[in-house]
């Protein structure tokens, strides 16, 4: 074995989930818990920051739209640097780090300069926050299958919205807040139709989490109505209609419970 690179240190890729901390796998709670340095993204939630060790450093290396606090190249560096002076790191990203997370590129990096990856999945932002919206990604009789797509790329999205509109499958977009007239004119232009239920799920599985249900002629005018903020996904089916008749259902069962309280307590009877 090489000294040298037994020398190194370990950087541990860990996916946190889409923010509630209770999500975290028991795996990603103790590789953050035994980390030496934490470097992490701007997706990791607040609420997840805060299981960080104080006995660890805490790097943050987040990237926002139009301003990043680091490259991609350089956070590379960075983790390549640390390692070599033998420190372990773990590297906490939001959601699962292989679904648009860059993960595997910072794998593949840290492996080509001689660094020990190791990696925990974790529950991407669109099991997690539709299932916090009490929308199924898939359903019997409504959609049997469920497409990922992400709305950001550094060149020419090669989106082929033609198969997306004919697959009557459940559609996922990541990062498409900025991109609500286009993703809207190019469903509508490949044959989708304009009554297909949508929603706009933000800051999904943490405590702002919030769901706005339209239709996907809405897109655009819903996000500037309720100005809705990144991080923000965007689902796009007849499964959202779940959603909608599990609130109603939830909406009479509470005034069920409620009429019949008052109809076995008098009291109650009375100050109805």
């Amino acid at each position: 074995m090489n000294t040298e690179l037994s020398q190194y240190g370990v950087v541990t890729l860990v996916s946190a989930g889409p923010g509630d901390p209770e999500l975290l796998t028991i795996k990603a709670a103790k590789a953050i818990e035994h980390a030496e340095v934490i470097v992490f993204d701007n997706l990791v939630s607040k609420e997840i920051r805060t299981t960080f060790p104080t006995h660890a450093e805490h790097i943050y290396v987040g990237k926002k739209k139009g301003r990043h606090s680091r490259t991609q190249n350089e956070i590379n560096q960075l983790m390549v640097q640390l390692a070599t002076q033998g420190k372990n790191i773990c590297r906490v990203k939001g959601g699962d780090a292989f679904v648009f997370g860059r993960g595997s590129e910072e794998m593949l990096f840290l492996a080509q300069n001689g660094i020990r990856v190791d990696v925990v999945p974790g529950i991407t932002a669109a099991s997690g926050c539709s299932t916090y919206s009490q929308i199924p990604l898939t359903h019997r009789g409504i959609s049997q299958g469920c497409t990922f797509i992400t709305a950001h790329a550094d060149k020419e999205l090669g989106i082929k919205w033609e198969a997306l509109a004919s697959l009557n499958q459940t559609l996922v977009i990541y990062m498409g807040l900025s991109k609500t007239d286009m993703i809207c004119q190019k469903l509508l232009a490949a044959g989708m139709k304009a009554e297909t239920p949508i929603a706009f799920i933000e800051k999904g599985c943490t405590q702002e989490h919030r769901t706005i249900i339209g239709k996907l002629t809405q897109l655009t005018e819903l996000k500037v109505q309720h100005d809705i903020q990144s991080p923000a996904l965007i689902v796009i089916g007849q499964v959202v209609a779940v959603s909608e008749q599990m609130q109603w259902l939830e909406q009479r069962t509470k005034h069920t419970l409620n009429s019949a309280q008052q109809e076995s307590n008098p009291l109650l009877r009375l100050s109805a």
